[in-house]
């Protein structure tokens, strides 16, 4: 073997110690941290070292996506005060039907009703009380502020009409017989004196021999209920 050829035997393959290793890989973290270092000062060199016109176009290139972003985050608000708003006209909405809906219910008879009123109960004996008596007594508490009314168990709504004989009185075709038991809801203290002034409707039952009471309560419920009628040709005009 000559001499060049023990050299290269002796220098391969490279025996590295533990501590060698160790060394070399401390020297390769302190180069990585070198090197980032020098990037980051020569990006901030970069800025150091731009015109005065690039650090200009730079600083308004920001504003502009500043308010860019300004302006979305304005129109992302305005969006949910809309939706907030939409949603809340909605319901409000909603709740406006239904009441509407209810009323009319109440006025049509389809639907039942209850609150203060007065009863009104009228005793025939001699079965003297002629039907054009009770539409009386009807148009009285009406023109009193009558919201709803029910006689015995038939609902009275704005066509009801009476027809038959004293004593065999029919209401909207349905036979009532005496005692008739009015159920008014409305105001008490204007419908008992409407019905107890001089020459009104109790000092007229009681000429023709019959008895009538009136009395106030705080709660009158009306359950009597007429069905509800689609009309054959009338339409609604609303568009």
């Amino acid at each position: 073997m000559t001499g060049r050829q023990r050299l290269v035997a002796g220098l391969w393959p490279p025996r590295v110690t533990r501590a060698q290793l160790i060394v070399a890989l401390l020297l390769f973290g302190l180069g990585l941290g070198l090197a980032i270092q020098v990037n980051s000062t020569s990006a901030d060199g970069a800025l150091r070292g731009a015109r005065q016109e690039d650090l200009v176009r730079i600083l308004n290139e920001l504003d502009d996506r500043t308010q860019r972003l300004e302006d979305e985050k304005q129109r992302l608000e305005d969006q949910r005060s809309e939706l907030e708003s939409s949603s809340d006209q909605a319901e409000e909405a909603r709740k406006q039907t239904l009441e509407k809906e209810r009323q009319l219910g109440v006025l049509a008879g389809t639907v039942g009703a209850q609150g203060p009123g007065i009863t009104l109960t009228v005793n025939d004996p001699r079965s003297a009380v002629e039907p054009d008596r009770l539409l009386d007594t009807i148009q009285e508490l009406r023109a009193a502020g009558a919201e709803a009314i029910q006689i015995n168990d038939v609902r009275v709504v704005a066509n009801t009409y009476f027809s038959g004989d004293a004593g065999s009185i029919q209401v909207d075709g349905k036979e009532v017989r005496a005692p008739y038991t009015f159920k008014v809801i409305g105001k008490p203290q204007d419908l008992e004196p409407a019905l107890n002034i001089p020459g009104g409707v109790v000092q007229t039952l009681e000429k023709e021999q019959a008895t009538a009471t009136v009395q106030r309560l705080e709660k009158i419920v009306v359950n009597a209920l007429r069905p509800a009628k689609r009309p054959d040709y009338a339409r609604s005009s609303s568009q």
